[in-house]
C-alpha cells in the first residue's frame, strides 16, 4: 500500500474530491441511527439465549467497550479528518503496508457481513406481513440490497437525510418496547427477579460473556462515521459530540429495552424468536388491537433495519474509494459520478459482494447444513472489528505526541487500556465459542487479496491527489 498522505487543512472547496455536506446534527444521527438499528431489532433474541433474564448486562458490557473504543475513534478522526478511518491511523501509526492492507480489508469484510446479517434479519420481519411467511427470504433480501444500492447512488447527503428520519422512526419502536413494560409493571405483574436470572447451564461468566460477543454487534457502526470524515463540516467540534454523544443515547436505550423486554415475554420465548422485540408487542399488554399493533412495530423494525444497512452501504465504497486512490485496489474504485459525487464502482461491487454472501448462506442451508446466517454474519462481523477495535486503541496512544492540534479531542488513557483488555477478551470468546466462523472471515479477506494482485499485475500507479503531500516526500 502506497504511504498516507499528510494531514492538510479542511475545506469546503470543490477540488474534485467528496463534498463536505454532513452538519454535526446530522452525523449525531447517522452514528445513533446506525448504532440502534444494528442489532436490537435482529439479535436481542441470541442473546437472551446464551445469557437468560439478566441479557441486559450483556448489552451494558458491550456499551462499556464500544464507547471506550469510540472515544478513540474520536481523537484519532479529529488528528485526521480524512477518509479511511483506521485505516489511516494504522499506516500512520506504524508505517506497515501490509499491516494497513490487513485492517483495511478486514473493516470492509466486517461491513460487508454486518450488511449481510442486517439484510437477513430484514427479511425475517418482511415476512411477519404475510401469512406463511411472504415471498422467499433470500429474495426479498436481495432486493432490499438492491434498492438501498440505488439510495446510496443518489448521493451521501440524501442518504444522510433519509438515515435522520428513519432515527426517528427507530426510536419510536424502542420507545413502544418501553412504555409496553411501563404499563405491564404498573399493573403490577413483572417479576424483576428475571433481570437478575443467569438461567443457562454452566459458568454464569461464560454465559455473560458469550451474550457481549453476540450484543457487541448492536454497538458496531460508530467506527463508519469516520470514513465520513472528509465529507463533515469542521469535524474537530463534530466528531466528539456526535460520536461519542450518539453512543451514550444508544446505550442507554438499549439497556431499557433489554430489561424491557425481560420483564414482559418469557426468556424462552424470546431466545427462540427470530423477531424477538416483536414478541413484546405480541403479548397483547397494551388495551390497542394487537394485530394492528403488530403490523405497526414490524413496519417500524423494518424501517430500523434499513437504517443500519443504508449506513453500512455508504461505507463500503468510500473504503473502497481510499483504497483506489492508494493504488491498492484496481483504480477504477476511484471513480466518483460526476453529477451524483458517489463512488458508484464502489457501490455496485458491494452490493454484489453482500448479495454473494446471503446466496451463499441460503445454499449452506439448502445442503443440509445448520446455518443461523443471520447469527453467523453477526459473529464475522465481530471477529473482525474486535481486532480493529483493540488496534486502533494501540495506534491511539502510540501516536500520542505527533500530530498535535489544539483543536483535536484527547481520550482517557486509563480508560484507552480498559477498551483495549474488553476488546481483546470479547474477541478471544467469540473466535472460542464459533471458530467456523473463521471459514467465512477468510473467504472475505479473499475478495480483498484479489482485489490487491489485480491492481499489482494490472494497475497504473496514479499521482497524489490535488491537497496532499505524499509521506515519501515529506516527513509526517
Amino acid at each position: 500500500m502506497a504511504d498516507s498522505t499528510a494531514t492538510v487543512p479542511p475545506s469546503t472547496e470543490d477540488d474534485g474530491g467528496l463534498k463536505r455536506s454532513i452538519t454535526g446534527v446530522q452525523l449525531f444521527f447517522y452514528t445513533l441511527g446506525d448504532v440502534l438499528g444494528s442489532g436490537i431489532y435482529v439479535l436481542i433474541g441470541l442473546v437472551a439465549a446464551a445469557v437468560g433474564g439478566a441479557f441486559w448486562i450483556a448489552f451494558a458490557a458491550g456499551v462499556t467497550v464500544a464507547a471506550i473504543t469510540g472515544a478513540a475513534y474520536a481523537e484519532l478522526v479529529t488528528k485526521y479528518p480524512q477518509a479511511a478511518g483506521s485505516s489511516l491511523y494504522v499506516q500512520k501509526a506504524f508505517g506497515n503496508k501490509a499491516l494497513t492492507f490487513l485492517v483495511t480489508v478486514s473493516f470492509l469484510s466486517a461491513s460487508f457481513a454486518a450488511s449481510g446479517s442486517l439484510a437477513a434479519g430484514f427479511a425475517s420481519y418482511f415476512g411477519e406481513l404475510f401469512e406463511g411467511g411472504g415471498p422467499p427470504a433470500l429474495l426479498v433480501s436481495l432486493v432490499f440490497v438492491a434498492v438501498l444500492v440505488l439510495i446510496n447512488y443518489i448521493g451521501i447527503t440524501e442518504s444522510v437525510v433519509m438515515n435522520m428520519l428513519m432515527t426517528f422512526i427507530e426510536l419510536s419502536g424502542l420507545v413502544i418496547v418501553m412504555i409496553i413494560a411501563i404499563y405491564y409493571i404498573a399493573q403490577g405483574n413483572a417479576d424483576f427477579g428475571t433481570l437478575t436470572d443467569i438461567s443457562v447451564s454452566g459458568n454464569p461468566a461464560l454465559a455473560v460473556l458469550a451474550g457481549v460477543a453476540l450484543s457487541f454487534f448492536a454497538m458496531t457502526g460508530f467506527e463508519n462515521t469516520a470514513n465520513v470524515a472528509e465529507e463533515t463540516i469542521d469535524p474537530y467540534k463534530a466528531f466528539p459530540r456526535s460520536l461519542i454523544g450518539g453512543m451514550v443515547v444508544a446505550g442507554v436505550v438499549y439497556v431499557l429495552v433489554s430489561m424491557a423486554a425481560a420483564l414482559t415475554v418469557p426468556v424462552d420465548k424470546l431466545a427462540e424468536s427470530d423477531v424477538a422485540l416483536l414478541e413484546v408487542v405480541k403479548q397483547g399488554i397494551l388495551p390497542f388491537s394487537t394485530d394492528l399493533m403488530e403490523t405497526i412495530f414490524t413496519i417500524i423494525a423494518l424501517v430500523a433495519i434499513t437504517n443500519t444497512t443504508l449506513v453500512t452501504l455508504v461505507t463500503q465504497p468510500r473504503i473502497l474509494y481510499g483504497m483506489a486512490r492508494e493504488d491498492v485496489v484496481p483504480g477504477v474504485f476511484a471513480k466518483v459520478h460526476p453529477t451524483r459525487r458517489s463512488p458508484w464502482v464502489g457501490l455496485l461491487f458491494s452490493g454484489l459482494v453482500v448479495g454473494g454472501l446471503l446466496v451463499t448462506g441460503t445454499l449452506v442451508t439448502a445442503a443440509g447444513g445448520s446455518l443461523d446466517i443471520v447469527e453467523r454474519l453477526a459473529l464475522v462481523t465481530v471477529v473482525f472489528l474486535l481486532a480493529i477495535y483493540a488496534l486502533v486503541i494501540v495506534t491511539c496512544l502510540k501516536l500520542r505526541g505527533r500530530d498535535e492540534d489544539d483543536r483535536a479531542f484527547r481520550a482517557s488513557t486509563p480508560l484507552l487500556v480498559v477498551g483495549l483488555i474488553g476488546n481483546l477478551a470479547i474477541l478471544y470468546y467469540a473466535v472460542y465459542d464459533d471458530p467456523s466462523s473463521l471459514w467465512w472471515c477468510a473467504g472475505l479477506l479473499a475478495v480483498g487479496v484479489v482485489l490487491y494482485l489485480a491492481e499489482q499485475l494490472f494497475g497504473s500507479r496514479s499521482e497524489p491527489r490535488p491537497g496532499t503531500v505524499s509521506a515519501t516526500d515529506k516527513e509526517i
